[in-house]
């Protein structure tokens, strides 16, 4: 049976999106799942970082495209996880190296060997994140509770649904539960009100995290902290277990008024 294709999107950058994606692989691989992670963000890719490959590098994604290489040549395996693969970004190839027809055909190719098929969007709305929903049989968005950031994916939500690909589920990132307290941050409440779709996971802001990210080691390979335990729930969401969500969550926040006004909704 083939595997899922999902490609993990946001719109606006910095929100953490390839992190979650580092860290959702190695969450889902640990669970005995065979991954392989895509990042199709050209000339500045970062996922090869994170993940703690980017010395092991001979070939990419392009190369594939291009003929350079086969598409096994390219892979790099974690020492780590030997069912956990990486097809890394290029470095320096012009953004339209990669075609909508090229990542439909490299998933197709990989989804045969892979349970899941974890694709890194570049951030935006222009031609990598169509590159990276092309090949996707489904999306998840990843917010992180700003307005800004809010308003962005649900820009991004609507693109989705009009690929055919939606309505994706969200992950809400960095929640810092003592700045929903005091008013300062939206909470999640009013993040799923607000884009309507299925809640997968929240992740709550967590040093550790950027000190893994830094490390190339993807906090998911231990559950010692809210964040990392986080990481494992959403896994277990996707393969479709009941996995109840921890009380990382709040009281109501204090900027619904600001939101409402800025999707101009009743």
């Amino acid at each position: 049976m083939a595997g899922r294709a999902i490609t993990i999107t946001s719109g606006k950058g910095g929100v953490g999106k390839t992190t979650v994606t580092a860290n959702l692989a190695v969450a889902l691989a640990l669970l005995g799942r065979r991954v392989t992670a895509i990042d199709t963000d050209i000339g500045l890719r970062n996922l090869d970082i994170i993940m703690g490959m980017e010395s092991r590098i001979i070939y990419d994604i392009v190369d594939v495209v291009e003929g350079q290489c086969h598409l096994l040549q390219a892979l790099i395996r974690d020492k780590r996880l030997p069912n956990l693969h990486l097809l890394p970004a290029a470095q320096t190839s012009d953004k339209t190296a990669l075609s909508r027809e090229d990542m439909i055909a490299i998933c197709q190719e990989l989804k045969a060997d892979n349970d899941f098929v974890l694709i890194d969007s570049p951030a935006g709305i222009e031609h990598g994140f169509q590159n990276a929903l092309a090949g996707a049989d489904e999306a998840i968005i990843v917010t992180t509770p700003e307005v800004s950031a809010v308003r962005s994916a649900d820009r991004i939500i609507g693109l989705i649904e009009m690929n055919g690909k939606g309505p994706g589920r969200l992950i809400i990132n960095r929640i810092k539960p003592a700045m929903v307290r005091r008013g300062d941050m939206l909470d999640t409440y009013d993040v799923i009100e607000f884009l309507a779709i299925e809640l997968l996971g929240v992740i709550p802001e967590d040093e550790a995290v950027i000190v893994s990210a830094n490390k190339g080691v993807p906090l998911a390979f231990e559950q010692s902290t809210q964040a990392s335990q986080a990481f494992h729930n959403i896994a277990r969401r996707i393969l479709g277990e009941t996995v109840p969500f921890m009380p990382i969550i709040e009281e109501r926040g204090g900027l619904l008024n600001r939101l409402r006004s800025l999707f101009r909704f009743p």
